[in-house]
């Protein structure tokens, strides 16, 4: 048998189709040192060298903001200008390295060198202060563990460590570890805040009269929306071992008042009724697309004619291709063994089928952040 090219293998074609007049020009050394040469050629040429190499590359630099967080040397510059020999001190580190390190932060502008003193730069303040950001590079060298042999990975022949850390997708029973839950809901309340923030940006919660917020863990979107909106009454519902954590939050910015909240299961428990509006934040890519159908057919049982779902969360970029959504949270969401990330139009189409209507996408400001699809149930 003829081998073919993968691209026409997997399309089921008879032929190999050659590559476009500008991929064949690309795979052409010839034509890159031609272009190199050429005013108004040649810088194209060094950007796509440099895009090129920021790809290979970028494992290193992962791994550089890392260590300087680990050993929190932007913690230290956060506080003022500090000199090599304190932060080795700080750091313990030989002084060689750290230079290394450090140059190493500098060329990603998270810091950089005045005479004898590193500053923290706007980046790196940034990176401080942005929700979320911190943990989730703390918790990353799980991820990395997991891409260790990254062929292995894709080929389904590793057990990744991701898929036991979050075991609450499995239902009730997953979260039965205090410690453990404690320690995902303080990860996901630490950049929920932005998810809010963007979330509220795109979708209009004014009118609302109830809003049920469903696997919402310790009501961080909740808290966000009842600060932004004084009318709808709120309800939580997420795992036991998870929403134990809601309540001081809700004392702390005074919305008690206004709040109910329900422990439970979306995999075994029917959702509460009463809302007319459901919220599902971070949720659907979890999970499989068995379980996603059977949890909007759940939450469309629970909406009364006229209500709405809200489903937010980053998204695929489908036809084209997100960097942040398409490389990091389709790659996590595989490792978790659980969910997908899926596009906006994968999302309307689960929608569609569970009986909604008046589906709309809205994509994000920053989709590594999050994008929304709104539905109505039909009256």
């Amino acid at each position: 048998m003829t081998d073919l090219p993968l691209c026409s293998a997997n399309l089921g074609e008879g032929r190999p189709r050659r590559p476009g007049l500008a991929t064949r020009l690309a795979l052409s050394p010839i034509f890159h040192k031609i272009c190199s040469r050429i005013p108004g050629l040649s810088h194209i040429a060094r950007a796509e060298g440099q895009a090129l190499f920021d790809t290979v590359s970028g494992f290193v630099h992962s791994q550089a903001l890392l260590a300087l967080v680990e050993l929190r040397i932007l913690h230290r510059l956060a506080e003022g200008p500090a000199s090599l020999a304190s932060i080795t001190r700080l750091a313990d580190l030989e002084p060689e390295r750290a230079v290394i390190l450090l140059q190493a932060g500098a060329a990603l502008k998270l810091l950089r060198r005045r005479g004898d003193l590193w500053h923290l730069t706007v980046r790196g303040g940034a990176f401080l202060t942005v929700p979320g950001l911190e943990s989730m590079v703390r918790h990353h060298p799980v991820l990395y563990r997991d891409l260790a042999d990254p062929v292995a990975f894709f080929r389904g022949e590793t057990q990744p460590e991701l898929a036991s850390f979050w075991p609450y997708v499995f239902g009730a029973g997953g979260a039965a570890d205090p410690g453990l839950a404690q320690r995902y809901s303080r990860l996901m309340a630490d950049s929920q805040t932005l998810v809010a923030e963007d979330t509220l940006r795109l979708v209009d919660l004014s009118r609302v009269r109830h809003l049920m917020d469903v696997g919402g863990g310790t009501g961080a979107f909740l808290a966000a929306v009842g600060a932004a909106h004084s009318g709808p009454a709120l309800t939580l519902f997420d795992l036991p071992a998870v929403v134990a954590g809601a309540e001081a939050r809700f004392v702390e910015q005074g919305l008690t008042s206004r709040l109910s909240i329900h422990a439970g299961s979306f995999r075994d428990d029917p959702l509460p009724r009463g809302a007319d509006a459901i919220s599902l934040v971070r949720v659907l890519y979890d999970h499989s697309d068995t379980t996603v159908a059977t949890l909007l057919r759940a939450v469309r049982e629970a909406l009364p004619p006229g209500g709405r779902v809200v489903i937010s969360e980053p998204m695929s970029g489908g036809a084209r291709p997100d960097r942040a959504t398409d490389v990091y949270f389709a790659v996590y969401t595989l490792a978790m063994q659980t969910g997908r990330t899926r596009s906006g139009t994968e999302i309307a189409a689960l929608l569609q089928q569970a009986g909604f209507g008046a589906i709309r996408q809205r994509p994000g400001f920053r989709r590594f952040v999050t994008s929304c699809v709104e539905a109505v149930k039909p009256f």
